[in-house]
């Protein structure tokens, strides 16, 4: 009776525990289900001046209508918090430095190097000189965000998560989702400054030149079919140390070579006149690469609402979560685009201190005391972590290279936000809107436009500094004494550089270097791409003919032909010679794979790819491995290659010509060098004893995109990531893609003729797991699929009213 009754009382247990389970299941199920936005219906909105309506197609993408642009702005912001509430949480945080109010400790040390900047304090600066009518837009937007956010039954789950309820949205956390992509879209100069530092104190001024050039052939300026630049003489002796290994003992440098080397911000936009166009109209297209993550940064939408001359006025593109904006697309009249530009935005000025003046530091403007900022950062599950930042006239102290700099950097000056980029709403023309791109507060960008009238135009959105010319000088850091230094407000939209339907009928920038002529001086360079990408990109369109349509121009970010590496298939091909392969099986199957698996283009199949590749960022590592050592000491993302990104034509010339004396002295020649450069590729590719043939270019490149929380929940963080896809393309084509990296959207469109437009991105509308709009749209994006870039016909609609 005993036993029996023990097994009752188990299966009792057992049952209730189950029980329990489901229970626990069902509701985190329905606390899901609760942070669900609402789709249909109709709901009271205070402060609305008409009515307005959000409604979405079959794949989530909504049109939101209203009687006023305010409307708009509040339904707007409505969706946005209802769909994407926790990435808008996550941008305003990045940026004003309080990750670790939502994640501890571990979120300390990027808290404390973003509050350097003191972007929040800035931000609230910026609301007070803000112009009426966009402040009023703005608190629509907010209004319509926290009401979006307060009307889902359960919070968005994230927040159950890291066990913290969310936090209003304010005006100024708007300001500060846009200087976030400061940090994105600039960040990488302030390592870029300090990798170039060391590189100024350890390389001759001729080893410089021939190290870092200002230009190679690969670049494909707007204004000239190439950069005319004296060939720099290789100079007699490389740098002490070229070449070097790496001590023993030495910590492993930051990873910049071939698994890790897609972290660069980049993205393309071209443009054809209308005079090659079949509509007559311009056409302009635009991919800007990021983070691939979930959910993609993006929200597409088509806004409508009457405009000033009693017409309606529609914007189809993508907005950004946490603004009521469309960043890039069309308003009917006029389309448009935008990639990095890369300029020289940040210098790093040395300070002079003297005993005599003590807590006073000499900038360019004399001698003065620097301000101290007591920041206080809140720390989830820890006492509150202070900062104390010291503010000169040029910006913060960062210590660095064993001295004190002021870090001056256009993100920190007045204008360096704005609402303007509300302006290209009303743009009816291409001069209107190069007129407005010139105006913005926005990261520095090349803006790329098209109109309805044919005309095409490039030239820079976003503030340029006022400064002396500066040539390469402005790019090393620089002493108080400087004039290279000085900076003397903004231009003027006047005095900026543009470029406007030049006579081949087509435009295109890609990162690299975009003038030749003398007004280069005013963008600078802060750290161009090699040009390869631009450089393929403008043959493409060359390549379209005399006439064109928008399936053909919107093809050319598909292009994922190798032009840039076939050289250096070529030189690991010559490398592999009979002797080389003699006896040595690995070597042999190599060659044979470098010949039968090279496609010609970065495909998911191609080994030949892979090993090509590898083998370049192998010849990297060996000449720049000491280097990068003493670079990863500095800043953990400073390296040679952010030094310069042109570093493989340096490279091949070296390959190409075997200078004996810069050989390193533990090779026998230069073939030896290359032959080892082989052997680290095939070594890294068959580790594990994985065969050589089953090392394929997408086994390599394959998606790894997850919800930011995938890794808190063990058993079902799975669904927050996507499939792993392999991806065809690379960096140094048009169809740049990585595992977390590449092209956030894809758009394509002829203003007047937004139905012909085609839109595709890495994820859907919803940063929800449980939503049918995850996802949607993954595929047309893995494919390339031309999916239409307006809304279909509705399918669920949400009306707001008084």
């Amino acid at each position: 009776m005993q036993k029996n009754g023990v097994l009752v009382w188990s299966k009792r247990i057992l049952i209730a525990a189950v029980v329990l389970l489901l229970l626990a299941i069902a509701a985190a199920w329905l606390y899901l289900r609760g942070s669900l936005a609402q789709l249909e219906g109709s709901r009271q909105a205070a402060g609305l001046e008409t009515t307005a309506s959000v409604a979405r197609d079959e794949h989530g993408v909504p049109v939101i209508s209203g009687g006023s642009r305010a409307d708009v702005a509040y339904a707007t912001g409505f969706v946005h918090a209802q769909e994407r509430f926790f990435q808008m949480d996550l941008l305003r945080r990045v940026a004003a430095g309080e990750l670790s109010e939502l994640f501890g400790e571990r979120a300390l040390p990027l808290d404390k190097s973003h509050r350097l900047h003191r972007f929040r304090a800035r931000a609230e600066l910026a609301l007070k000189t803000m112009a009426p009518a966009d402040r009023a837009l703005l608190d629509r937007y907010v209004a319509g965000v926290n009401d979006g956010l307060n009307a889902l039954s359960a919070k968005p789950f994230e927040y159950a998560l890291v066990g913290s309820p969310p936090r209003a949205w304010g005006p100024a956390d708007t300001m500060l989702v846009i200087w976030a992509m400061y940090f994105d879209l600039q960040g990488s100069q302030e390592p870029r400054e300090l990798a170039r530092g060391w590189f100024k104190d350890n390389a001759s001024e001729e080893q410089r030149a021939f190290l870092a050039p200002e230009s190679t052939p690969w670049d494909a300026p707007l204004d000239a079919k190439t950069i005319a630049a004296a060939d720099v003489v290789i100079p007699a002796a490389p740098p002490a140390w070229w070449g070097k290994p790496k001590a023993a003992d030495a910590p492993a440098p930051a990873k910049v070579a071939a698994a890790e080397f897609l972290n660069t911000v980049g993205s393309n936009n071209w443009a054809v006149s209308g005079g090659r166009s079949d509509t007559g109209a311009a056409i302009v297209a635009d991919d800007m690469h990021l983070g691939i993550s979930l959910p993609t940064i993006w929200y597409r939408a088509a806004l409508q609402f009457p405009d000033a001359k009693g017409g309606q006025r529609r914007m189809v593109g993508v907005t950004l979560p946490g603004a009521p904006l469309v960043v890039v697309g069309s308003n009917g009249k006029v389309a448009w685009g935008f990639t990095n530009s890369y300029g020289d935005y940040m210098d790093f000025i040395a300070l002079e201190t003297d005993a005599s003046k003590p807590g006073q530091v000499r900038t360019q403007a004399g001698w003065e005391t620097p301000v101290v900022h007591e920041e206080t950062i809140l720390v989830k599950g820890a006492p509150a972590a202070k900062l104390a930042v010291r503010e000169t006239s040029l910006g913060p102290i960062r210590e660095a290279l064993g001295r004190s700099y002021a870090l001056h950097w256009t993100a920190h000056l007045p204008g360096a936000v704005n609402f303007n980029l509300a302006r290209m709403e009303s743009a009816d023309t291409l001069d209107q809107a190069l007129e407005v791109a010139a105006t913005l507060g926005v990261p520095a960008q090349n803006f790329m436009g098209g109109d309805d009238k044919g005309n095409i135009g490039w030239t820079i959105a976003g503030p340029l500094p006022r400064r002396a010319p500066a040539g390469l000088a402005s790019t090393y850091p620089m002493s108080a004494d400087d004039a290279a230094g000085v900076w003397q407000g903004w231009l003027t939209p006047a005095e900026y550089p543009k470029v406007v339907n030049p006579a081949d009928g087509h435009l295109a920038t890609a990162n690299s270097r975009q003038l030749a002529g003398a007004n280069a001086a005013l963008i600078g360079d802060g750290g161009f791409d090699l040009g390869a990408r631009t450089h393929q990109v403008r043959d493409d369109l060359a390549a379209l003919g005399p006439k064109t349509d928008v399936k053909k121009v919107y093809a050319i970010g598909l292009d994922d032909r190798a032009v840039f590496l076939s050289a250096w298939h070529e030189r690991a091909v010559l490398a592999l010679d009979a002797k080389a392969v003699a006896g040595n099986a690995q070597r042999a199957e190599a060659l044979k794979l470098l010949k039968d698996g090279w496609t010609g283009k970065a495909s998911v199949d191609s080994v030949g790819y892979r090993i090509t590749r590898g083998f370049m960022y192998a010849v990297y590592d060996i000449m720049y491995e000491s280097a990068n050592v003493e670079l990863a000491k500095i800043d953990p993302k400073a390296s040679m290659a952010s030094v310069s990104s042109r570093w493989p034509v340096v490279l091949a010339r070296l390959l190409d010509q075997q200078p004996a004396a810069w050989l390193p002295s533990q090779y026998a020649d230069w073939q030896a060098l290359q032959v080892a450069a082989i052997d680290r590729v095939i070594k890294d590719l068959t580790k594990d004893g994985q065969p050589l043939s089953a090392a394929t270019w997408g086994q390599r490149n394959t998606a790894a995109s997850a919800h930011p929380m995938a890794s808190a929940i063990p058993l079902l963080g799975k669904y927050l990531k996507v499939a792993p896809d392999m991806l065809p393309g690379d960096q140094h084509m048009p169809r740049v893609s990585g595992p977390t990296f590449g092209q956030s959207e894809r758009l394509t469109v002829s203003p007047g003729h937004e139905e012909q437009g085609i839109f595709n991105m890495p994820a859907g509308q919803s940063g929800h797991p449980l939503s049918p709009y995850f996802l949607d749209g993954r595929m047309d994006w893995l494919t390339g699929r031309e999916s239409p870039l307006l809304p279909g016909p509705a399918q669920h609609t949400l009306t707001f009213v008084k």
